[in-house]
Order: C-alpha cells, then structure tokens, then sequence
C-alpha cells in the first residue's frame, strides 16, 4: 500500500508539474500581443492590482510579458531538447554497434564538444547560424547531446553482452532487428528522462545568451532580454523588472527537474518504494 501512495504522489507531482509549464506555455502564445502594449500613462507602476508584476518603462505589463518570455524559452527548449535527444540516442547506439572506427570517431566527437566551454560553443554556433529563434535552437541542440549519448552507448555496449541478445544473433535475427525489438524498449526510458532533464539546461542557456545579446532579438519579449533591460532599471529603484521574472524562470528550471525526476521514479518502480 505504501509503495502504490509513493508512486500515487509521484504521478500527482509530475502531472501537476507538466500541468503548470503546459499552461504557461499557452498563456504566453495567447497573451503574445498584449505584452507588447505600450501605455505612457501606466508606466513604472509598482506590483498590485492590476499588474501583478508591475510596468515597465514604457507601460507594458510585466506579468504578461514574463508569461510570454516564458513560453518562448519552453518552446525553444523543448525543440532544442527533442532535437538533441534524438542525436544523442542516434550516435550513442552508431557508436556501440557499427565497430572500433564509428566508435572511436562518434567518442572522440563528444570528448571534443564536452571540452570546450559550454556557453562559448553555444554562443559560437548561434551566432554562425544567425542568432534568432533558429539560431538558438540550434546551437543548444548542437551543445547538449554529448551527456545523454555517452550514456546511451554505455547502456547498448551492456546490451550487447546480454544473454538474450547473443541467443538472437545465434538464431539469426538481424542486427536492424535487434536494435529496434529488443534495445530500444530498453533504451526508451533513458531517452525519456535524459530528454525531459535537458529542457531545463537549454532554457537556461538560452536565457543565457539573448541575456549576453547573442541569442534572441531584441524587439522578442524573452526572459533574457527583459532581465538584459532590467539591470539599467535596477538602481533606480525598480526591483520588480527583474525579481519576478527571474524568479517564475527559476520556477520553470525547477519545475522541469522536478518532472524529469518523477518520471524517473515512475519507470523505475522500485525507486517509488523509497
């Protein structure tokens, strides 16, 4: 009884968690013109009634303009992070079946990406590729595949040495075969949760660099750009600009772990237990 409440609260936490960022989501593509409303005749309003998270400098409402940033941040974090996900379990699977040379090719490759600086190569990629909405996208793909895709090729090369697996190669059964019956069901957990706890690293690093200028542009009401134009605010008393959207952005990283973290447990019915 105690095993089937843990995995009761378990499910209860990440649907609540899922339910959260999925209406975020959607208020920010719905309220998207209204953040964009200028009125001089509201402007530098402290947190109240109406505005939840005050006015800015010109008069556009902060909570909408947060909800909006917000949504634009999961919506490139979760593209960039399926996209990502997909070329780690691609190249994590090549590296353990297609022999010494795609191995040590595929292993050398993630050596590389992983020894430079995070936030650089990302910078690096976006900026070669336009800055922008796609320009971001892909540099966050590009940069966070390497963690998962090692884990992946060390779960197949496990795979590989498994009684069942060796008793199929012997019966004849394709390696094609194999791969898509038999390792990618045992696969598809890893895939899951390693592709809900990147999310909360891609968004980060989104915010990340439109904040530093290189990511989204300007005129886009992302999370990065509101804090970006907070800091000239800042001394001037008005500490709402950027307290409430940093703290709803903190809010959606943890919520996002916190999702990815009771998957985990939910595939792994013996952890629920704990």
């Amino acid at each position: 009884m105690r095993g089937f409440n843990g995995r009761m609260k378990t499910a209860l936490l990440f649907g609540m968690a899922v339910a959260f960022l999925a209406a975020v989501t959607l208020a920010g593509m719905v309220f998207s013109e209204e953040a964009l409303l200028t009125d001089f005749s509201r402007k530098n309003l402290g947190p109240g009634i109406p505005y939840l998270f005050g006015t800015d400098w010109l008069g556009r409402d902060m909570f909408l303009r947060t909800l909006t940033g917000l949504s634009v941040s999961i919506r490139i974090g979760l593209l960039a992070a399926g996209v990502s996900s997909v070329l780690a379990l691609l190249l994590g699977v090549a590296a353990a079946t297609m022999g010494k040379l795609a191995d040590s090719v595929i292993t050398w490759i993630i050596d590389l990406v992983m020894g430079i600086p995070h936030i650089l190569l990302l910078i690096l990629i976006a900026y070669a590729c336009g800055k922008g909405f796609k320009g971001v996208v892909i540099g966050v793909a590009l940069t966070h595949w390497t963690s998962l895709a090692r884990l992946i090729r060390g779960e197949v090369l496990q795979l590989k040495e498994a009684l069942y697996i060796k008793t199929a190669r012997k019966l004849g059964v394709s390696s094609f075969e194999i791969a898509w019956k038999h390792m990618l069901p045992h696969l598809f957990p890893q895939f899951l949760v390693g592709l809900i706890l990147t999310f909360p690293h891609a968004i980060l690093h989104e915010a990340s660099i439109t904040f530093l200028g290189f990511g989204l542009p300007p005129e886009q009401p992302a999370i990065g750009i509101i804090l970006s134009e907070s800091m000239k605010y800042l001394a001037m008393g008005r500490w709402w600009l950027a307290l409430f959207p940093g703290l709803l952005l903190v809010l959606t990283v943890v919520l996002f772990d916190v999702a990815g973290e009771s998957l985990r447990r939910l595939l792994d019915p013996g952890s629920a237990h704990k």
